[in-house]
């Protein structure tokens, strides 16, 4: 029974009091979207409603008048909770639910207030200046986005045609729409135009919490600019050396794109037919370090570009070292100040010790007998040849004199003797004495005194003019500087003279020893040119034909003998043909070869009508022209085969065969080719016939003389003209 009444007694309090078990919270939503707003209330006793702005929306579920408003759940739960759909910007606002009080006088209670915020997004941006601009380089321009109707408004993101986000130069005004809840959002982009801007696209975007992607408006940039010019080495190495050819070239980026070029070398204009390229020939070490500028201009502006070349030439001397006396123990410096590219590499040798000594332009050493001598600079340019000079550090000191100390001369002659002294510094005075006097230049003309610097000291030479036997002797030469004196003894000896006629003979019988040895040499080499000697009874025809040719060429120069003069080193070959038919082939002809030092007289033209008579006196030699091909044949006469050119016409048919004079035969005054028969008459006694050749010269008209005789004329032979086949 207890249990009942503190049921019954629960239930009644539960009744007398409300109270919210969820209540609505702030909510943030987009146009278009579904929103609740959630109200559970415990003990509900009084009437319940919900309020936007403190205005009441009504107490049924339905809420009349407000179609896009529902209150959702059921009474059994207590579930209250307002549904929007689809959110409006309107629907912005603060909501409460509220609860009256109950008909037992229960307190109503209310809920807290819930922010409901909408969002709705903006409209697509756009840039004010449109889809594409021109503009020039360097030039500022403004760039100007929209993005209207937004709520909040919309972040405007400004994005450059290299994809790089752009943050500064931008200016970002709201501004709040009639409405109140809406605003208008405008950025301002303040750009300067640059070459890599050309053909580019910015790109604006626009949004806000109300979407999740981003709207976007782009605007293509045409910028006119410059021209950008680059300048490079062609068709070369990374390495310009002195002497090569040297190409340039100008590349150039412009908008618009119609240019013009100039190139300057130092300032310089150059006048130059390429536009492009620019040619230097013959590079120099005085265009190392030229500034090569290239200009071009086109309607916006123009630009340039400059190359400095970079020429490598090998060393030279600015400043050689110099030879350089001191003290003992004074510290110098020899100097080696060279020009090259790159910097030389510089080496100093010490010549006595032939050792290293330095690698720097300035050497600095202390005098001592040691450093004393001659130091080497060498410089060497990687690809060019060395170069090197010397200098020599002297140690300051007395004379020392280094000449012999026995000298020769001729009695009779002039002599000269020689006193040659080293000194460091040069000598202030030399002194010659003989016999104790003291020799002078004036004093005595019999003597002169003559004296050469050198480098390294002094040369005195002391000339007695046409000796005598009392001049030969001790003299004493003193050599004296700042730092003390030497002296030395030199004795003057007379000097044999070898026989003037010995050395005379002599030199004439070396000469004779290489003309007779020379001479052996040539007729050695002339035996081992002449051809081998056949043997057997060739060898004796051979014989017997050649004694025939030297007698037949006595008694006539007209035979049927066929020459062929055959030139060599140093003998001259004459071919003598035996044609004994006559004429027609050469097959039943032997050859003979012989060899004479007398040039062909030349070729005897003849009639072929009268090929069987001929008379030296009727047909005169004829005289030829000179051959036209510009050659000396040194009296050479080409062999000629007559008889393979020339066959004699057919005999006439007659009754009887024509009587012909026996002079005028072929066989005539040729031992060879007679014959005596029961027909022939017997020949005459050998007359000579009258030569064809000048008697004044032995050569015939137009004929050059021979240059030179190649086979010495036997004892008893008459030298005679060699004539041609008949």
């Amino acid at each position: 029974m207890w249990v009942l009444w503190s049921l019954i007694g629960l239930a009644v309090v539960c009744r007398c009091e409300q109270k919210f078990a969820i209540e609505p919270q702030d909510q943030t939503t987009i146009v278009g979207s579904r929103v609740t707003l959630p109200c559970r209330v415990l003990g509900k006793v009084g009437k319940l409603q919900w309020t936007k702005d403190d205005f009441g929306l009504g107490q049924h579920r339905h809420l009349p008048g407000f179609d896009r408003y529902t209150m959702i759940g059921s009474d059994d739960e207590g579930d209250y909770s307002l549904e929007i759909y689809p959110v409006m910007l309107d629907d912005d606002g603060q909501y409460q639910c509220q609860v009256g009080p109950g008909p037992n006088g229960e307190p109503g209670v209310r809920s807290r207030f819930a922010q409901l915020t909408v969002y709705t997004p903006p409209e697509p941006p756009r840039i004010v200046q449109g889809e594409s601009l021109l503009t020039t380089e360097d030039r500022e321009i403004e760039l100007e986005c929209i993005s209207l109707g937004g709520k909040p408004p919309a972040e405007i993101t400004w994005i450059d045609g290299l994809g790089n986000v752009l943050k500064d130069n931008i200016e970002n005004i709201v501004d709040s729409m009639p409405d109140k809840r809406r605003y208008n959002s405008r950025s301002i982009l303040k750009l300067i135009p640059k070459k890599e801007h050309h053909n580019t696209t910015f790109v604006c975007q626009a949004q806000n919490q109300a979407e999740r992607t981003y709207r976007s408006a782009k605007l293509r940039l045409q910028v006119k600019y410059a021209p950008k010019v680059t300048v490079s080495v062609i068709d070369g190495s990374t390495r310009l050396m002195e002497g090569m050819d040297v190409r340039l070239k100008c590349s150039a980026d412009a908008n618009p794109p119609d240019v013009t070029y100039r190139w300057y070398i130092n300032e310089r204009l150059v006048e130059t037919e390429l536009v492009t390229e620019l040619h230097l020939v013959n590079v120099t070490r005085t265009q190392h370090d030229s500034i090569i500028k290239c200009e071009v201009h086109n309607a916006v502006g123009k630009s340039e570009e400059s190359e400095t070349l970079d020429i490598s030439y090998g060393p030279r001397f600015r400043k050689r070292p110099h030879s350089v006396q001191a003290d003992q123990g004074a510290m110098i410096t020899l100097t080696c100040d060279l020009d090259g590219n790159p910097q030389p590499d510089i080496v100093w040798f010490h010549e006595p010790t032939d050792r290293v000594v330095g690698t720097s332009g300035n050497l600095s050493l202390v005098v001592t007998p040691e450093t004393t001598g001659r130091y080497y600079c060498k410089a060497s340019v990687i690809g060019f040849p060395e170069i090197g000079a010397e200098a020599t550090v002297y140690m300051k000191g007395k004379p020392s004199i280094i000449s012999h100390r026995t000298q020769y001369g001729v009695p009779g002659d002039n002599v000269r003797i020689e006193c040659t002294a080293y000194a460091v510094p040069p000598p202030s005075k030399v002194v010659w004495s003989y016999h104790g006097e003291e020799i002078y230049n004036d004093a005595n003309k019999e003597y002169s005194v003559l004296e050469d610097p050198l480098s390294e000291g002094i040369k005195s030479t002391m000339i007695i003019r046409e000796s005598k036997q009392d001049h030969f002797g001790v003299y004493n030469c003193t050599v004296i500087n700042a730092y003390g004196s030497d002296h030395l003894e030199i004795t003057l000896k007379p000097q044999k003279t070898f026989p003037l006629l010995l050395i005379l003979a002599g030199v004439l019988g070396g000469i004779v020893v290489i003309i007779v040895i020379t001479m052996v040499i040539i007729l050695c080499q002339r035996k081992v040119k002449k051809p081998p000697v056949n043997t057997g009874f060739i060898s004796n025809e051979q014989s017997d034909v050649e004694k025939q040719c030297k007698e037949s060429d006595r008694s006539s120069n007209i035979s049927d003998i066929k020459m062929e003069l055959r030139t060599g080193s140093s003998v001259s070959n004459v071919h003598c043909e035996l044609d004994y038919g006559g004429g027609g082939s050469e097959t039943g002809s032997e050859s003979v070869v012989t060899r004479i030092g007398v040039p062909l007289a030349g070729p005897v033209p003849i009639d072929h009508r009268y090929s069987n008579r001929y008379s030296s006196s009727d047909y005169p030699e004829p005289v030829f022209p000179p051959k036209n091909d510009g050659q000396n044949n040194n009296g050479y006469v080409p062999y000629v085969d007559y008889s393979r050119d020339y066959n004699p016409p057919p005999p006439p048919v007659t009754s009887s065969p024509p009587q012909v004079d026996p002079r005028f035969s072929a066989a005539y005054g040729n031992p060879y080719l007679r014959s005596v028969g029961p027909n022939l008459p017997p020949p005459p006694p050998l007359t000579p016939a009258p030569p064809p050749y000048s008697a004044r010269n032995g050569l015939l008209p137009g004929q050059r003389p021979q240059q030179y005789i190649t086979a010495a004329q036997p004892q008893g032979v008459k030298r005679a003209s060699l004539a041609t086949h008949v």
